[in-house]
């Protein structure tokens, strides 16, 4: 026991010095290539592996022969090891190279392309997250072209809404200002109407921009969703009468929901009053709500004729005005309870006041027309 421990200390006393050197190369070589840091960790266990089997043999005061069989099998094995660390090092760089040249189509057109070359498990690892983060990438580019695009579409439509109006505006007044006007009361009339069609506009672009901005301050409380669907109804009947459409209220549960219900109303008379503009006369616009699980779904269904299945994607989009089908003209100033300015912002803020209650807005197609529905969370029983 005595001498395999004299042993232990003279092996640990010669690789010790190895040992300290190699710490100190692999402090000076952290900045450079990893093949060049593998093959000094390969280079330091020879070393220390060298020197420790040194030292036990001049312990042990081996003959010359075998001290000569020790050095040969110590330098045959030094060359292997070397010429390992050496090929494992050209692997790794090659690997981190064909990697690095990958890197760079991140975020590209043509998305990641991952490399040829064979690759350990941490680089194949780091390619997988890079190519998760180049679809995330071009999603967000995707979103953010798509943002763009309609915030360019809603500046149009904007400032050929606002060029009609103050267009008629200026006409109407330099009228009555030359006093050629006939009925002066009627151009007075109309140029209120006018006035309170810029005034809606202007309010629904505020009310946007708050939603966008994270703004939206909401007060909530526990309100039955019959309570909710029938304020809705009584705000939009005027309108619906003036067009000849019917209203119906179809299997309205009374299931509670936890909602701010001046936004909620507002929602619905958006959803309505969109409804009965886009359906005919002598049309039906069917209000309904059940449960789904741990949800209260709400629905509007019009007798528009449907939306183009390209447009489904895009109907809540900020400033989407869809097919003439779904934009009918309107009388100058027409404004229902509830409604939209008539810019494409309507169904922009249903969407940014339900997704402010954690819900979800959507819309499909149904036989003769289509069906708007907003998703609520219920309220706890």
């Amino acid at each position: 026991m005595k001498d395999l421990l004299l042993i232990a200390l003279f092996a640990g006393l010669g690789a010790a010095g190895a040992g300290l050197l190699g710490w100190v190369a692999v402090r000076l070589l952290r900045r450079r290539s990893m093949a060049l840091s593998l093959f000094c960790v390969a280079v330091v266990t020879v070393l220390a592996v060298t020197s420790g089997t040194f030292a036990v043999a001049q312990a042990m005061f081996l003959s010359g022969h075998d001290l000569g069989v020790v050095i040969t099998v110590l330098g045959m094995a030094s060359v292997v090891s070397l010429l390992t660390a050496a090929l494992l090092g050209r692997q790794v760089v090659a690997g981190s190279r064909a990697l690095t040249e990958a890197a760079r189509t991140v975020g590209s057109d043509t998305g990641f392309t991952a490399p040829a070359h064979p690759l350990g498990l941490e680089l194949a690892q780091l390619s997988q997250e890079l190519a998760a983060t180049s679809v995330r990438l071009a999603e967000s580019r995707a979103r953010a072209q798509a943002l763009d695009a309609s915030r360019r579409e809603l500046i149009a439509w904007i400032s050929h809404d606002l060029r009609t109006p103050l267009a008629g505006l200026r006409a109407m007044a330099e009228a009555l200002e030359d006093g050629v006007a006939e009925h002066p009361e009627h151009y007075l009339k109309r140029i209120r109407a006018e006035v309170e069609r810029l005034t809606g506009m202007v309010d629904d672009l505020f009310e946007l921009s708050r939603i966008q901005a994270g703004a939206l301050s909401l007060s909530l409380s526990r309100v039955s969703v019959y309570d909710l669907v029938d304020d809705a109804l009584a705000g939009a009947h005027p309108l619906a009468r003036q067009r000849g459409v019917r209203l119906e209220g179809r299997q309205v549960a009374a299931e509670p929901v936890e909602v701010d219900s001046r936004e909620i109303t507002r929602v619905l008379g958006n959803l309505l009053v969109n409804a009965i503009r886009s359906t005919p006369e002598d049309g039906v616009v069917a209000v309904s709500a059940r449960r789904e699980v741990d949800e209260v779904v709400l629905s509007v269904t019009d007798g528009c004729g449907g939306i183009p299945e390209q447009d489904l994607s895009r109907v809540f989009e900020t400033g989407w005005r869809g097919s003439a089908a779904r934009t009918p003209r309107r009388d100058p100033g027409e404004r229902g309870e509830g409604g939209d300015s008539g810019a494409g912002l309507g169904l922009a803020i249903v969407r940014g006041i339900v997704e402010a209650h954690a819900g979800r807005a959507r819309v499909h197609n149904v036989t003769g027309g289509c069906c708007f529905e907003i998703a609520l969370p219920a309220a706890p029983g």
